[in-house]
């Protein structure tokens, strides 16, 4: 260990440093001492090659689309052509120019979207009839809190957007009471279901191959409808309200962020868990908070 401190003392002081970051002490002792299993920073017994790459060297595959939901500029044509001109020639004669006909224009968005996603209170799950999976009284003291944050957030929302499931319905009918004043609207688009087949598998949910064959085009198609960018007319930012379910909204990050989608069932929200997606106006896709409970006191908590 002696040996250790003359040559550390000798590198801090090498060429007049005196300061050297906690990370670069580490790497050098473990450059030095790798043999030392004490000081290596990987479990015991576990053998490394020369040739392994480290997690920070690791690089994505695809690099990230900017165009991703193919609103990055909007084509249109000009309002009013350029009317004809009339002029003189060199001899004194009239004569007109005609007019310019339409171009098409490039438009690009400007503002910034927020999309919030909330999960469904906790529902009844006895049931084989899907009409009949209402919200627990939990689920709907859950909702109402919910509520309650949402209008605390004071958000000037443009829309809510609803699934036609009961419990959906009922959620967000709930959170409507606290916070009225929003349009409200339901689509089928935003059932519940199988977006992907998730890797890896669940022992505990197996749907068929033709229930994602059904159902991801549907979800699929409401990703494209609610998440993507301002349109270019729109010159102010805007806050949206989707009141859905887990595998939609979970399905729904992992393509907004280009995760592979197949790791959807890797995450999980809870019930009346806030989801913020923000979408730049040059395309850009932040995750301000996934599944976020922190409204619900520890004791209304639920994952159903």
């Amino acid at each position: 260990m002696s040996r250790l401190r003359t040559t550390v003392s000798k590198l801090l002081t090498l060429g007049g440093l005196t300061v050297a970051s906690g990370s670069t002490l580490a790497y050098y002792r473990y450059s030095l001492l790798g043999e030392n299993a004490e000081c290596r920073p990987h479990a015991p017994n576990v053998e490394f090659k020369d040739t392994d790459t480290i997690v920070s060297e690791q690089k994505s595959q695809k690099p990230w689309d900017d165009d991703w939901d193919r609103r990055k500029q909007i084509r249109s044509k000009k309002l009013k052509e350029d009317p004809p001109i009339v002029v003189l020639d060199k001899d004194g004669d009239l004569n007109t120019i005609p007019a310019t006909p339409p171009k098409p224009v490039e438009r690009k968005p400007t503002a910034t979207r927020h999309v919030i996603l909330v999960r469904h209170g906790q529902y009844e799950m006895d049931h084989t009839d899907k009409e009949k999976k209402i919200l627990t009284q939990l689920g709907r003291e859950q909702a109402s809190v919910t509520g309650d944050r949402l209008k605390a957030l004071n958000i000037k929302f443009s829309r809510m957007t609803v699934s036609t499931m009961v419990r959906a319905r009922e959620t967000g009918s709930i959170i409507s009471e606290k916070i009225p004043d929003i349009p409200q609207e339901h689509c089928s688009l935003l059932r519940e279901g199988a977006p992907y087949p998730p890797e890896p598998t669940s022992k505990a949910w197996t749907p068929d191959r033709s229930t994602f064959f059904q159902d991801n085009p549907r979800i699929e198609g409401a990703f494209r409808k609610y998440i993507h960018r301002a349109s270019p007319s729109q010159t102010e930012d805007s806050y949206d309200l989707l009141v859905c379910h887990g595998n939609v909204i979970r399905y729904f990050v992992c393509r907004a962020l280009q995760f592979p989608p197949e790791g959807w069932l890797r995450m999980s929200t809870g019930n009346c868990g806030l989801t913020w997606l923000t979408i730049r106006p040059n395309g850009n896709v932040s995750l301000r908070s996934f599944g976020d409970t922190g409204h619900l006191p520890p004791e209304m908590v639920t994952f159903t």
